[in-house]
């Protein structure tokens, strides 16, 4: 539910705007600006705690002196109650700031608060600041209470771009701490960039200039990077992926790819799949142990296991109007340079030599060869036939020598 400040008039008369909403249903009431994305769930829990065990009718979050630019300094009397929170631009002369921090987030006796929100005087610039009412509370008898935050960095308020880097930068540094307590290797932090939704197995290995973004979960013994891009990606245990980029895809256990490969939109690798360096792979599956070793666009196939991709190849998948797939069966051989003229099939353990441009179906242990391609022979028997004629040749040939 949302209450709008109909005035910009200041942070008192923004939480007034919300009495209505919140109304009598709370006891008490946590206030904290909109623009501190670094605050902690944990840090607000205690701070609430705090508040209830100290009977104030406010407790106030403090920090030391630190990178957050304060919306007031804590002021206390000579008996350590504080006494009042001081913008910097409205210090007295003569006074001094103090080494205590306001950081903008409170919690609230409901009921007193709304008693008291009305009695906030304008300031010098006519804005209604929240933070008399700590004054207000001192002159009552009632002192607000403190809870100091170990970590400054969680008030840090977002409303400039400036510090909208110094947030991001902050909430990096905390990831990386979390991985790196959790058996992350980080080879070079400061390069790493992981967001916080994605998930990395124990002893992996986080090389320099390495992205991980979304939701991308990473399993355990890999070694990623450097110079990797990983967005919702999903990689198996003992995976090495080396200067590629892989979006939307999925690598099963002990795959190695790049560098300098594409993979892309829901594509499938299984298990013991080798890619080698400027390999792109969009919407296909890739059999356990098939490889790519150089050079090849490989986009809506699907591919058996086993199976050899020459250097070169490309899946001819677009005719200007549809995406067509090509299907190439187990243990199949895809020649250098070989163009697959989609909609194709490639039988299981066909060949394809060199060159060939496939634009018709290639039945299983046949070899095509030429542009248009054409069978030669079937690829199994042709080893075999071979020998068996080289056989009834030498045999002859010591037949006559004996004659």
């Amino acid at each position: 539910q949302y209450a709008r400040q109909r005035v910009a008039n200041g942070t008192a008369g923004a939480v007034a705007a919300a009495c209505r909403a919140v109304g009598a249903r709370a006891v008490h009431v946590l206030v904290l600006n909109g623009d501190v994305p670094l605050a902690r769930s944990e840090t607000l829990q205690a701070l609430m705690r705090a508040h209830v065990d100290s009977a104030a009718p406010v407790t106030v979050l403090v920090s030391g002196k630190g990178p957050v630019e304060s919306p007031g300094y804590i002021f206390r009397d000579p008996h350590g109650k504080v006494e009042d929170i001081i913008h910097a631009q409205d210090l007295p002369e003569g006074l001094h700031l103090t080494p205590e921090i306001n950081t903008g987030v409170y919690c609230f006796d409901a009921a007193w608060l709304w008693a008291h929100i009305g009695k906030v005087a304008p300031s010098k610039n006519g804005e209604l600041y929240l933070t008399s009412l700590i004054g207000i509370a001192h002159s009552e008898g009632r002192p607000a209470a403190t809870m100091h935050v170990a970590d400054a960095v969680e008030a840090l308020g977002v409303d400039t771009r400036a510090r909208l880097a110094e947030a991001e930068a902050a909430m990096r540094d905390r990831i990386r701490r979390r991985w790196l307590e959790a058996g992350v290797t980080l080879t070079d932090p400061a390069s790493t960039y992981i967001d916080a939704d994605a998930r990395i197995g124990q002893d992996t290995v986080i090389r320099p200039n390495t992205h991980i973004l979304g939701t991308t979960r990473i399993g355990e013994n890999c070694d990623i990077g450097p110079g990797t891009l990983l967005s919702n990606a999903q990689i198996g245990d003992r995976c090495r992926v080396l200067a590629t980029v892989i979006e939307d895809s999925t690598l099963e256990s002990d795959v190695r790819v790049g560098p300098y490969s594409h993979l892309r939109g829901q594509t499938h690798i299984e298990r013991g799949v080798d890619l080698g360096n400027f390999v792109e792979i969009k919407k296909s599956r890739l059999g356990v142990g098939t490889r790519s070793h150089h050079f090849s666009y490989l986009g809506d196939a699907t591919i058996g296991k086993d199976v050899n991709i020459g250097a070169g190849t490309i899946t001819c998948n677009y005719d200007g109007v549809n995406k067509m797939p090509t299907i190439i069966a187990d243990g199949a051989f895809i020649g250098c340079d070989t163009m697959l003229v989609a909609p194709v099939k490639v039988g299981r353990k066909a060949k394809t030599g060199a060159g060939a441009v496939v634009n018709r179906d290639v039945a299983p242990n046949t070899l095509v060869v030429g542009v248009p391609a054409r069978p030669i022979v079937k690829a199994a028997a042709k080893p075999a036939r071979a020998v068996r004629a080289s056989k009834r040749v030498a045999k002859r040939r010591k037949a006559k020598a004996k004659e």
